[in-house]
């Protein structure tokens, strides 16, 4: 298996470091307006490496945590009346029905912010120990000057760096700060918002300690996988990276960086901010679960592209096709061997997902497999060749 990772900026082979257990941790949603298409193929990719990396005899622990304190969450409760936890568990019911609807296979652990806060506190009292971070009136910092390879996942300079922290979410211009790049740990109590008891005062975690502290936590000091959205690499994980380290003192956090690229709809980046979204529930009313992984996975997990509304339903007739092919009786004739077809599937998804060339592959083994069977070939063979290479790439009708 190769991968692509974003720290070196090569494709490089992948295996677990202890060659048994592949430990991914992968950032989920902030429950407050789910699920889009952009979400859907960011978790359909990491859904296809862990399945794929089963397929290969590996053992996965995947932890997707749930960032279910937040800005976000917050304001989005004030503008509906509704209290913010409430609208969390919601919203993380409503997810889980939707990666239901696609067939996704649950993560290991799936931990909640709010329910880790004192390996959060205990992180953030580290950082404070060894130097890393500091103190202004309730607010905790940490100190990017404490970390001389701040910067090396993003490569941007200091400039865009301080740009980019402005654009999501942070503030430079913070006064209280020893640098406009410092960010924080832990937030002092606001008016209105909920608060936990720490060592600095009542407050609230910041964003990239919570991932940082489930991490470790859930899959010890270094991580095989570090994987989210391609918006995510800055500030987040490259915060993640200069904060677990300072820790853990273990180097790399993270062997490798999987980062998904940006669905666009109408001209620009889906998102929630834009409100030109395309939700999975509403496209399950319309199409099959199968349907639209075809879609999504029929592009490259690296590469951005424009949903389409009628993308889902140009794949409807291949997953017909691999309904009859998997359910063709065939005859007694001469056995249909299709493992050269399996090579070339199993060759195109270690190719860093190659998913658009592995689909290519699959539809031509139900295509030849209908045919062989409408010639009176035993298709015995065939057809659990097909539902393995569908379940590699999560589909139903080949179950």
């Amino acid at each position: 298996m190769q991968l692509y990772n974003s720290m070196t900026g090569r494709v490089e082979p992948f295996a677990p470091a202890d060659g048994k257990t592949v430990r991914m941790y992968v950032c989920g949603v902030t429950p407050y307006d789910t699920t889009h298409m952009g979400h859907a193929m960011t978790y359909l990719t990491f859904d296809v490496i862990n399945r794929f990396c089963q397929y290969l005899g590996w053992r996965v622990k995947y932890v997707q945590n749930v960032t279910d304190i937040d800005d976000d969450i917050l304001r989005k409760a004030r503008e509906v009346g509704e209290p913010w936890d409430r609208l969390g568990d919601r919203y993380i019911r409503q997810f889980q029905e939707d990666l239901n609807g696609l067939n996704v296979l649950f993560p290991s652990v799936y931990p909640r912010a709010t329910e880790e806060i004192p390996v959060i506190i205990e992180m953030v009292q580290s950082l404070l120990d060894q130097g890393f971070a500091y103190v202004r009136d309730g607010n905790v910092y940490f100190r990017v000057a404490s970390d001389p390879d701040y910067g090396q996942l993003c490569r941007c300079s200091r400039e865009e760096m301080i740009a980019l922290s402005a654009e999501r979410g942070a503030d430079p211009t913070d006064p209280r700060k020893e640098d406009p790049l410092d960010f924080i740990l832990w937030q002092a109590a606001q008016p209105g918002e909920p608060t936990w008891d720490s060592p600095w005062g009542p407050g609230r975690p910041g964003w990239h300690i919570e991932c940082s502290a489930m991490a470790v936590k859930y899959l010890g000091p270094q991580l095989d996988i570090h994987g989210g959205g391609y918006d995510l690499i800055y500030p987040h994980h490259e915060s993640e990276i200069a904060q677990s380290e300072g820790v853990t003192g273990q180097r790399p956090f993270a062997r490798f960086w999987v980062h998904v690229g940006m669905v666009e709809y109408q001209g620009a980046k889906m998102s929630k901010s834009l409100g030109n979204l395309v939700l999975v529930r509403d496209a399950l009313r319309r199409h099959s679960g199968d349907a639209i992984r075809l879609y999504l996975l029929s592009h490259h997990y690296r590469t951005p592209f424009e949903y389409e509304d009628d993308g889902p339903a140009r794949f409807e007739p291949l997953v017909e096709r691999l309904r009859r092919a998997v359910d063709h009786p065939g005859g007694s004739g001469q056995p249909l061997d299709l493992s050269p077809l399996v090579e070339r599937f199993v060759r195109a998804i270690g190719d860093d997902l190659d998913t658009p060339s592995a689909i290519r592959v699959l539809s031509e083994m139900a295509e030849t497999t209908i045919q062989a069977g409408d010639a009176g070939c035993d298709l015995a063979a065939a057809r659990e060749s097909i539902r393995e290479a569908g379940s590699i790439l999560g589909l139903m009708v080949t179950r």
